[in-house]
């Protein structure tokens, strides 16, 4: 492909609907059409007048380096040969883009004017308008805006207040937001069933272990995204609950029979469905019992074409989980890759990795006559109706002064409070709870991550003639951080323990459960706080009281703090079951459990 220069990339695209037939009145409907047959043969007019290597760039969402679209960055010279995300644009025409933040690379995303900004730049610089995409989950696991943006609970958290109205209006307060700054898809809601306790990548991600409530409750997402104006976009297809592999970094296999699939993986799918959702994108797993050639979903024409747009119907977009990701990468090449996740039925390719390599793979496949014109044409004309629907034509432009007056403005924050609070879940409670100000003046707060044990030790030290003192211990706590914090317990009323992950059982589980259990040992009585994992009680059982909040979010401290002293009455219940570490057949506490005061 012959690079642009820097001058054809930023001429701007004052003419971008003009120079594709579509003028003011040629938005979805506006033309006198009547509903989906108008916006139907807009697509076709569209998909008539793109060249092959148009419509191929409308299969790509890349992601670019840098925060605003005529920005140089060194990193978009490694990757794509050009300097600026305008060029990367101009280079490759690419139907989507992806934000990211700076703890990945592309650092897009710093505040609603410069985001609003650069989606601006990036649509002046597309011939045909992008969706731009990113994954703003909630809670702390998967987030790329923070603050300002508010930030609402996760899935978990969520499902831990039962109300479908709770989900519905946290979606819409992310998608309002999004849509602000000019982000018109969010991957998000995750439709995973978490079944296995030990999930290194969905987890707290999911709503649970409940199909039938996170069924309700997906739905739920997909209509307040909806009412934010965002696009929405079920995951991980056909169910990544059950895995203890992460497949960013290996291949998981999902070992259900078609029988559990259709009972605990599938109806939350089925069910954003026929909410309307848009997208719904792949897992890289493989499902002998969908398919048993071994190829991860991804890759599969019976999971992607033949049970998702077959057998359920879904007539939207599907799109690939990140080609770079191990569990797709690990296993195909990038000349390899993209092609066989067309031929399984995927429409667009995320984060193909060596695009001119991926690109130049697909071109040839479709000159060669291994994927036809008319397969192409298939997911072309997809993107091209999800971009209509979704109002991007003529105009994909937002203002920058009503994203700032938009992301994180009060009535958001005071409705993320009060969800928040909602969520608070106290497991266990042997009498010690609610605390009084009066009885447990000198308060060691220790634990998971110094942010965390700061904020927490901040939040106590608010209360009325409280002293906390702050000593974090680490992910893996060290015998020397362990005994530190049994030696600052002996002088303390209180201590309040922070645990992330615990209940894993690799190294950095063994060694947070052992310093819980060493703070029991002094005497002093130990709240253990649960800070993404309700896990965690199972490797400390006998702690005197534990409360969850399913993520560690600045606001979610505050809540559980608030809860620790009475000033909040916990109302949270358990969205999946606890079994106990050494007999996985034991329950310690059941779906549904949640304690009060």
């Amino acid at each position: 492909m012959q690079q642009p220069s820097r001058r054809q990339t930023l001429a701007g695209a004052a003419g971008v609907a003009a120079g594709l037939g579509i003028g003011a009145a040629g938005a979805a409907g506006a033309d006198g059409g009547t509903g989906e047959a108008a916006v139907r043969r807009k697509a076709a007019g569209l998909l008539g007048g793109m060249s092959l290597e148009e419509k191929v760039g409308q299969l790509f969402v890349v992601e670019v380096y840098g925060q605003a679209a005529d920005t140089s960055h060194a990193k978009n010279r490694e990757l794509y040969g050009v300097d600026t995300p305008a060029e990367v644009l101009a280079k490759y025409r690419p139907g989507g883009v992806i934000y990211f933040d700076a703890r990945r690379g592309p650092d897009n995303v710093r505040d609603p004017r410069q985001i609003a900004r650069l989606s601006n730049g990036l649509q002046r610089a597309s011939r045909v308008p992008l969706i731009i995409s990113t994954d703003q989950e909630g809670g702390s696991a998967v987030f790329r805006l923070a603050a300002p943006a508010t930030l609402l609970p996760g899935n978990m958290a969520l499902a831990a207040t039962r109300s479908a109205a709770d989900v519905q209006e946290a979606a819409r307060i992310i998608g309002t937001e999004l849509a602000a700054v000019g982000i018109n898809q969010n991957y998000a809601p995750v439709a995973d069933v978490n079944v296995n306790p030990a999930n290194p990548v969905i987890g707290v991600r999911s709503f649970g272990s409940d199909p039938a409530l996170c069924s309700e409750l997906v739905a739920a997402g997909v209509r307040g995204y909806h009412r934010g104006r965002v696009a929405s976009a079920a995951k991980h297809f056909p169910g990544h609950g059950d895995t203890d592999t992460d497949s960013h970094h290996g291949l998981p296999e999902i070992r259900h029979t078609r029988e559990e699939l259709e009972r605990i993986d599938l109806p939350p799918f089925r069910a954003a469905i026929r909410r309307g959702v848009d997208t719904i994108m792949s897992a890289h797993i493989v499902v002998p019992a969908l398919d048993p050639t071994g190829v991860p979903a991804t890759m599969s024409h019976p999971i992607i074409t033949g049970l998702l747009r077959e057998e359920l119907g879904f007539n939207g977009l599907i799109v690939t989980d990140a080609l770079d990701m191990q569990g797709a990468s690990g296993e195909f090449p990038p000349d390899v890759a993209p092609v066989r996740a067309l031929e399984a039925g995927c429409d667009q390719l995320v984060l193909a990795p060596e695009t001119d390599t991926a690109f130049q793979a697909v071109l040839d496949a479709v000159r060669s006559g291994r994927i036809s014109r008319e397969r192409i044409d298939a997911s072309v004309r997809r993107v091209l109706l999800h971009k209509l629907r979704r109002g991007l034509f003529p105009f994909p432009y937002v203002s920058e002064s009503h994203a700032v007056r938009t992301v994180g403005r009060r009535s958001h924050t005071a409705v993320a409070e009060r969800i928040t609070d909602r969520g608070v879940t106290l497991l266990r409670n042997d009498a010690l709870l609610p605390l009084s100000t009066a009885t447990a003046r000198a308060v060691l707060v220790t634990g998971w991550d110094t942010a965390t044990t700061e904020t927490l030790a901040a939040r106590v030290s608010a209360r009325r003639g409280q002293t906390a003192r702050a000593l974090p211990t680490g992910a893996v706590p060290t015998r020397a951080a362990i005994d530190e914090a049994v030696a600052a317990a002996g002088s303390a009323d209180l201590v309040v323990v922070s645990s992330n992950a615990a209940a894993a059982g690799k190294e950095d589980g063994a060694a947070q459960a052992a310093l819980v259990k060493e703070l029991m040992a002094t005497g002093t009585p130990v709240v253990a706080l649960a800070v993404r994992n309700p896990y965690d009680i199972r490797r400390f059982p006998e702690v005197p009281a534990c409360l969850t909040g399913y993520t560690y979010g600045a606001p979610t401290l505050e809540s559980l703090v608030r809860a620790v002293y009475g000033e909040l009455n916990p109302r949270g219940t358990l969205p999946v079951a606890v079994a106990s570490a050494e007999d996985p057949e034991r329950e310690l506490y059941a779906f549904g459990h949640g304690l009060r005061y």
